[in-house]
């Protein structure tokens, strides 16, 4: 069990991601069975190899930040009592946070892209990586409209990654029972790609993005047309 644990704790110690309490057991343990140097210099070599093997790619701010609150949002273990937890309770909480701690602090040092980010985190800050993503294609296009209350949409493309984003600015705040609903326009036929509500100025549209797509919004009912056709004339489309 103890060589175990130590394995645990040396991958940490490899990534520089232990507690203050992890670290001191770590030592200890390393102290007690000197011969377990091996497994530290594996896991070293193993870290070093892992980050030789991509170029550093410093991520972008709001990518490093929506990881960060993520991290940080984790609910803590509920108290049962006032009881201190027994050592091995300790260490086992311990160790769930070194692993979410590592594995958040390993994706960024090592620049993982967009994609992957994604599913790591909210709607939300899905479509902003999705944003970035998109910006950063060869093919990155985008184009903008401003409707007549001065409210302002602008579209996001790549074919190449076939996302696309919508951007909004002074949507108005709609009913409890209304949404804002986005289409794809393909071929003349709409296919429904997702809603978003004022309070969502970033919102990626759900499928596949297609060269020569238009963008359209519609108004329908909470949760989106019920029977996947538009119900209320396009606020505006985009051409792409």
């Amino acid at each position: 069990m103890e060589e175990e644990e130590f394995r645990d704790l040396a991958a940490g110690h490899a990534l520089n991601a232990l507690s203050a309490e992890d670290e001191m057991r770590f030592q200890e343990l390393l102290a007690a069975h000197p011969a377990w140097s091996s497994i530290v210099a594996t896991e070293l070599d193993t870290a070093a190899a892992l980050a030789d093997g991509v170029d550093e790619v410093v991520p972008r701010p709001q990518v490093r930040d929506a990881l960060l609150a993520k991290l940080t949002s984790v609910p803590q273990d509920a108290r049962v009592d006032d009881a201190a937890p027994a050592p091995a309770q300790r260490r086992s909480r311990s160790r769930m946070w070194f692993a979410l701690a590592a594995s958040l602090a390993f994706i960024l040092a090592l620049g993982i892209g967009g994609l992957a980010l994604g599913r790591l985190l909210t709607p939300e800050d899905s479509a902003q990586v999705a944003l970035e993503q998109i910006q950063d294609a060869p093919d990155a296009q985008s184009a903008s409209v401003v409707l007549d209350d001065g409210a302002s949409a602008t579209a996001h493309w790549s074919a190449s990654t076939g996302r696309a984003v919508l951007v909004t600015d002074g949507m108005p705040t709609l009913e409890d029972d209304k949404t804002f609903e986005m289409w794809f326009i393909r071929d003349g036929a709409p296919l429904p790609a997702g809603t978003f509500s004022s309070d969502d100025p970033v919102a990626e549209l759900d499928g596949t993005f297609h060269s020569g797509d238009v963008i359209a919004v519609t108004v329908e009912a909470a949760g989106g047309s019920p029977n996947g056709l538009p119900t209320t004339d396009a606020m505006f489309a985009i051409t792409t």
